[in-house]
């Protein structure tokens, strides 16, 4: 699995979160080639070397272009707004709702400490093109990289205070304070302003865990510049890429419960929701029978997820069952490492799931391959199961013997 490791000691915005991809080795034309997918426009991008505390880092600025204002993007202040750009764009399906999902943690954030509505709260300090190209230009990015997971280090709030259209606010802002709620934090005392709204927006949505460093062995480094230039601090974003071994033995991870129990639904609608809840990337889905206050019979519906996933997942609980509440926690969890193989079998061919290493692994056939070989074939479910875990450790001990 490849993996990216950001390191805020400096703490995040969405320019150093950018610079550091570029910085990485994605080609800032490809980023441009898949940004003109989002009818923004009256924009460009500029690169360049810089040096933070004596420490060499990519900085990118979104520079608008006069001759184009007033443009869609730049006059764009709404969510109604910002919503219609992602959903006119014709980036992949996977990628528009990721970015739509930051986007509109920014705003919703936003509207909460303003104390208004999602519909009317309006971004000053976040303008809609830069905001736009900074989240969507690091989403593509990242997949330009082949990162399937990000881990990121407590983060660097910076101190002091910050001036606003609001006046001078403390730091964090507020819309940062309520967007790194659940996430580890700290103040090194320097006193600017070191992580922004749309920085802390992508580290929440993005990292699937918080602290130490994982095991893994780097790639790529990639570091991105802030703006200012803090004398005996380097004011930078690192971000580390490499591989993380399919071998590693009972890995450790954080991930969010989500449970609510339901007395009052029918038990055909479960396999509707859990359906739609695997769609929207939980981990693992079960229920649980549960008897509720004054006996009565219910079901405990139990979500795995990455801490990235969990507000989607929650809405639709809320959305397609009949709860009117969930509730939900971080928890650790060690996991052995795995990966996939395929056997060929007398009946065909099986993927297997690998988990473990040495004389520990273990062999767990694909059910669906099972399943549709059992059909096709007319044998027994069970004698497929069998003959793809016998043919799968045969292949491990002839590995094993060379």
């Amino acid at each position: 699995m490849k993996i990216a490791y950001f390191d805020c000691f400096s703490g995040i915005s969405g320019d150093m979160c950018l610079g550091a991809v570029v910085d990485a080795g994605v080609p800032l034309e490809d980023i441009r080639k898949e940004l003109a997918k989002l009818p923004l426009g009256g924009y460009d991008l500029s690169k360049k070397r810089v040096k933070r505390s004596g420490l060499s880092a990519t900085k990118i600025d979104v520079v608008l272009s006069p001759v184009s204002r007033p443009s869609r993007a730049s006059e764009a202040r709404k969510w109604a707004d910002i919503e219609g750009i992602i959903g006119d764009s014709l980036l992949p399906k996977d990628l528009k709702r990721k970015g739509r999902q930051i986007m509109k943690s920014l705003f919703q954030t936003e509207a909460k400490v303003h104390g208004t509505s999602l519909g009317k709260v309006h971004l000053h300090e976040l303008g809609a093109v830069d905001c736009l190209v900074d989240v969507f230009g690091t989403l593509i990015a990242l997949r330009l990289l082949g990162v399937e997971a990000i881990y990121s280090s407590p983060v660097n709030l910076g101190g002091g205070t910050v001036q606003t259209n609001h006046g001078v606010l403390p730091v964090p802002a507020p819309a940062t304070a309520e967007l790194l709620r659940r996430i580890p934090v700290y103040s090194s005392g320097i006193p600017f302003e070191l992580t922004t709204p749309t920085g802390a927006a992508l580290l929440k949505s993005l990292s699937t865990a918080f602290g130490d460093m994982p095991a893994f062995v780097p790639e790529l480094i990639g570091t991105g510049a802030g703006n200012r230039n803090i004398e005996g601090t380097p004011n930078i974003l690192r971000i580390w890429i490499g591989e993380k071994s399919d071998e590693e033995h009972a890995g450790r991870e954080t991930i969010t419960l989500i449970e609510t129990n339901i007395d009052d639904m029918s038990p055909q609608v479960y396999e509707y929701v859990m359906a739609r809840l695997f769609q929207k990337g939980a981990l693992d889905v079960y229920t649980t029978q549960i008897l509720m206050k004054k006996s009565r019979p219910a079901i405990k519906l139990s979500i795995l997820c990455r801490r990235s996933e969990r507000d989607e997942l929650i809405r639709t609980v809320l959305q397609e069952t009949t709860s009117i509440g969930v509730r939900y926690c971080e928890m650790s969890r060690a996991v052995l490492g795995r990966r996939y193989m395929q056997v060929v079998t007398k009946y065909g061919k099986v993927r297997i799931k690998v988990s473990g290493e040495g004389k520990d692994k273990k062999f767990m056939p694909e059910y669906e391959d099972c399943k549709k070989i059992a059909r096709e074939k007319v044998v027994p479910l069970l004698r497929v199961i069998e003959e793809a875990i016998n043919s799968a450790m045969r292949r491990a001990e002839e590995k094993r013997a060379l």
